[in-house]
Protein backbone atom coordinates (compact mmCIF):
# COMPACT_ATOMS: atom_id res chain seq x y z
CA UNK A 1 0.00 0.00 0.00
CA UNK A 2 1.16 3.19 -0.50
CA UNK A 3 0.38 6.08 2.08
CA UNK A 4 0.23 9.77 1.22
CA UNK A 5 0.21 12.37 3.54
CA UNK A 6 -0.42 16.38 3.54
CA UNK A 7 -0.36 18.84 6.53
CA UNK A 8 -4.56 20.05 5.71
CA UNK A 9 -5.73 17.63 8.50
CA UNK A 10 -4.52 15.30 11.14
CA UNK A 11 -2.24 12.34 10.41
CA UNK A 12 -4.76 9.65 11.87
CA UNK A 13 -7.50 11.19 9.99
CA UNK A 14 -5.84 10.97 6.56
CA UNK A 15 -5.25 7.14 8.03
CA UNK A 16 -8.92 6.55 7.99
CA UNK A 17 -9.35 8.18 4.59
CA UNK A 18 -6.27 6.47 2.99
CA UNK A 19 -7.97 2.94 5.11
CA UNK A 20 -10.92 3.26 3.34
CA UNK A 21 -9.83 4.13 0.11
CA UNK A 22 -8.01 0.67 0.25
CA UNK A 23 -10.89 -1.03 1.28
CA UNK A 24 -13.67 0.10 -1.18
CA UNK A 25 -10.56 -0.06 -4.20
CA UNK A 26 -9.88 -3.69 -3.20
CA UNK A 27 -6.64 -3.20 -2.49
CA UNK A 28 -7.30 -4.55 1.01
CA UNK A 29 -10.18 -7.03 0.86
CA UNK A 30 -13.30 -8.08 2.75
CA UNK A 31 -11.92 -10.19 5.86
CA UNK A 32 -8.17 -10.02 5.02
CA UNK A 33 -6.16 -9.91 8.22
CA UNK A 34 -4.19 -6.22 8.84
CA UNK A 35 -0.98 -6.47 9.54
CA UNK A 36 -0.02 -5.60 13.27
CA UNK A 37 -0.14 -2.22 14.12
CA UNK A 38 3.97 -1.48 14.29
CA UNK A 39 4.23 -3.09 10.82
CA UNK A 40 1.46 -0.72 9.01
CA UNK A 41 2.92 2.03 11.41
CA UNK A 42 6.71 1.29 10.06
CA UNK A 43 4.91 1.64 6.67
CA UNK A 44 3.03 4.33 6.50
CA UNK A 45 6.02 5.64 8.60
CA UNK A 46 4.14 7.01 11.35
CA UNK A 47 4.09 6.79 15.10
CA UNK A 48 2.51 3.46 16.12
CA UNK A 49 0.26 5.32 18.43
CA UNK A 50 -1.16 7.43 15.62
CA UNK A 51 -1.99 4.05 13.26
CA UNK A 52 -3.61 2.71 16.49
CA UNK A 53 -5.56 5.81 17.19
CA UNK A 54 -6.70 5.22 13.34
CA UNK A 55 -7.40 1.95 13.66
CA UNK A 56 -9.58 2.03 16.79
CA UNK A 57 -11.54 4.58 14.95
CA UNK A 58 -12.55 2.54 11.74
CA UNK A 59 -13.02 -0.52 14.10
CA UNK A 60 -15.99 1.52 16.48
CA UNK A 61 -17.52 2.19 12.95
CA UNK A 62 -17.40 -1.17 12.11
CA UNK A 63 -15.01 -1.20 9.03
CA UNK A 64 -12.48 -3.17 10.71
CA UNK A 65 -13.10 -5.83 13.16
CA UNK A 66 -11.20 -7.32 15.96
CA UNK A 67 -10.95 -11.29 16.41
CA UNK A 68 -9.02 -12.21 19.89
CA UNK A 69 -6.84 -14.88 18.09
CA UNK A 70 -6.51 -13.20 14.57
CA UNK A 71 -6.05 -9.60 15.07
CA UNK A 72 -7.70 -7.10 13.07
CA UNK A 73 -9.33 -7.92 9.98
CA UNK A 74 -11.68 -5.60 7.37
CA UNK A 75 -15.22 -6.20 7.93
CA UNK A 76 -16.82 -9.04 5.61
CA UNK A 77 -20.30 -6.78 5.26
CA UNK A 78 -19.93 -5.70 1.89
CA UNK A 79 -23.31 -3.62 1.98
CA UNK A 80 -21.20 -1.51 4.51
CA UNK A 81 -18.57 -1.59 2.30
CA UNK A 82 -20.26 -0.59 -0.49
CA UNK A 83 -22.26 2.33 1.18
CA UNK A 84 -18.69 3.69 2.05
CA UNK A 85 -17.42 3.33 -1.89
CA UNK A 86 -20.91 5.21 -2.55
CA UNK A 87 -20.33 7.84 0.34
CA UNK A 88 -16.49 8.34 -1.20
CA UNK A 89 -17.57 8.40 -5.07
CA UNK A 90 -20.45 11.63 -3.56
CA UNK A 91 -17.83 13.72 -1.97
CA UNK A 92 -15.46 13.71 -4.91
CA UNK A 93 -18.50 14.30 -7.07
CA UNK A 94 -19.27 17.09 -4.66
CA UNK A 95 -15.64 18.68 -4.90
CA UNK A 96 -15.64 18.26 -8.53
CA UNK A 97 -19.29 20.49 -8.87
CA UNK A 98 -17.51 23.19 -6.30
CA UNK A 99 -14.66 23.16 -8.39
CA UNK A 100 -16.76 23.62 -11.34
CA UNK A 101 -18.97 26.68 -9.53
CA UNK A 102 -15.42 28.17 -9.20
CA UNK A 103 -14.44 28.53 -13.05
CA UNK A 104 -18.13 30.02 -13.47
CA UNK A 105 -20.28 26.92 -14.45
CA UNK A 106 -23.67 25.98 -13.42
CA UNK A 107 -24.34 21.95 -12.98
CA UNK A 108 -26.30 22.08 -16.19
CA UNK A 109 -22.82 23.72 -18.23
CA UNK A 110 -20.81 21.25 -15.84
CA UNK A 111 -22.97 18.34 -17.61
CA UNK A 112 -22.96 19.46 -21.06
CA UNK A 113 -19.01 19.68 -20.75
CA UNK A 114 -19.14 15.98 -19.19
CA UNK A 115 -21.17 14.74 -22.14
CA UNK A 116 -19.13 16.71 -24.72
CA UNK A 117 -15.47 14.96 -23.06
CA UNK A 118 -17.34 11.79 -23.11
CA UNK A 119 -18.45 12.06 -26.81
CA UNK A 120 -15.28 13.04 -27.60
CA UNK A 121 -13.67 9.48 -25.91
CA UNK A 122 -15.62 7.64 -28.22
CA UNK A 123 -14.98 8.75 -30.85
CA UNK A 124 -11.24 8.10 -30.32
Amino acid sequence: MRWEFNNDKPIYAQIMEQMKLFIVSGALRAGQKLASVRELAAEAEVNPNTMQKALAELERTGLIVTHRTSGRVVTEDEAMIQAIKKDLAKAQIDAFFTSMEKLGFDKKQTMELLEENEEGEQHE
